[in-house]
């Protein structure tokens, strides 16, 4: 048997740690970058939107470093957060923000975005089309603009006798603003009188914009999404409750905090979904491959206890409808 010499088996065992040294350094920990509208991870969206992520076997810290950007709930901040990410060269960004979207649609056209539009994203131009992206966007809508009429016609169904409403709106924002042309469009429909509460940060008055809608004798009030009245949710469902004003939110969340209905996409299950999305892009797909996703499940609420508080009962042919009623 040939003798191997100490300086031969030195020599492979260096090499054998270089290889290994090598490929160590050579495997990234990919880097996925976050904007949240908000000042908290730990909103129950992007909790479902991290879940989705540990359900795929990605563990934060270990195989996957996230960036996390908080807006505060102001819109102005959100280019800039944005912008952060893609000069730090992120490997994916995830954006659930109109405004945030644009801007990122806006900033890159090489680093892949994974979305979540609550307008239509071929209307806004962010895609060529839902089935082809086409660019560097793909993901999600949660339809929320094109269910504006059904909300409008819930809510008629459950006041019967309702022919004046308001809508409260943050006018800054791109989704709100086509919100309003949606709803407005659905009054007429609907022969309704329409009335706009418009609020703006960074301190909105909605003792005022109540105080408005009571004057002009509102029937209800519709509360249009987006981050400013998300950070002011409680207080407006709390100020609604108060003028007895029946009110229908575009959120999830505020039905739960106090208002009276919400219908809509379930929101939680998209965001969710949206990981789906991160996995396939690292694993190689590009988003211009992958189609835009549409709402798979949809909610429709009520609150039994708002509606007791402010002396209303719910047409048993309306509450039957519901798939979730708060008691």
């Amino acid at each position: 048997m040939k003798k191997v010499g100490v300086s031969s088996f030195l020599v492979t065992v260096i090499l054998l740690a270089g290889a290994v040294i090598s490929k160590a350094q050579s495997t990234k920990i990919p880097r996925l970058g976050i904007v949240i509208s908000g000042s908290s991870a730990a909103i129950p969206l992007y909790q479902a939107f991290l879940q989705g992520l540990r359900d795929l076997g990605y563990i934060e810290g270990q195989n996957l470093l996230i960036e996390y950007r908080y807006g505060e709930g102001k819109l102005a901040r959100m280019p800039g957060l944005v912008n952060e990410l893609v000069e730090q060269k992120v490997d994916i960004i995830f954006v659930a923000n109109q405004v945030a979207i644009g801007a990122a649609k806006k900033n890159t056209k090489t680093i892949p975005i994974v979305m979540v539009s609550s307008v239509d994203p071929v209307m806004a131009g962010l895609v060529d089309s839902l089935a082809r992206p086409g660019g560097n966007i793909t993901g999600l809508s949660s339809l929320s603009r094109d269910l504006s009429a059904k909300r409008l016609e819930l809510l008629k169904e459950t006041l019967p006798e309702m022919n004046r409403m308001a809508i409260l709106w943050d006018p800054e924002g791109p989704g709100p603003r086509v919100a309003f042309k949606e709803y407005e469009a659905a009054a007429r429909l609907f022969k309704l009188h329409f009335q706009s509460l418009e609020v703006r940060g960074p301190k909105p008055n909605f003792e005022a914009a109540f105080k408005a809608a009571k004057a002009r004798r509102a029937d209800a009030v519709i509360i249009v999404s987006n981050p400013l009245i998300g950070v002011h949710g409680q207080e407006i469902v709390d100020i609604a409750t108060k003028n007895g004003l029946p009110s229908m939110a575009e959120n999830g969340r505020l039905v739960e905090r106090g208002a009276l209905i919400y219908y809509g996409a379930d929101r939680e299950d998209g965001y969710r979904r949206a990981a789906t999305y991160v996995d396939k892009i690292l694993k190689g797909a590009r988003p211009a491959d992958l189609p835009v996703e549409q709402p798979m499940k949809f909610d429709f609420v009520i609150n039994l206890k708002t509606a007791r508080r402010i002396g209303l009962t719910i047409p048993p042919n309306v509450l039957v409808r519901a798939n979730k009623v708060i008691r």
